[in-house]
């Protein structure tokens, strides 16, 4: 494999990561009332999409291969979770 095959592959598999960070960092940052206090919008996007790293890497090394509906469905909830978290939703 190349270096062309090496960055196109990784950037298959960073590409779901990136695109759930970046909507739900600004689904956050809209629907989440104003009194939450969150990070910054890019913060919580940079957040998000290590997350979804972790999560899409845990999925690489559980089911021996990428792209099981089953990462990304844990990739999904593990990203809404951050902002939750984040903002401690479960106080109010």
């Amino acid at each position: 494999m190349d270096l062309i095959d090496v960055i196109l592959h990784a950037s298959n598999f960073t590409a779901p990561a990136a695109f759930v960070a970046v909507f739900t960092a600004t689904a956050a940052a809209r629907l989440l009332p104003k009194n939450v206090t969150l990070p910054r919008w890019r913060s919580l996007a940079v957040l998000c999409f290590l997350v979804n790293l972790l999560v899409l890497g845990a999925g690489l090394v559980i089911f021996g291969r990428d792209g099981r509906m089953a990462t990304y469905g844990a990739m999904v909830a593990a990203c809404a979770t951050l902002p939750w978290a984040l903002a401690r939703a479960w106080r109010s």
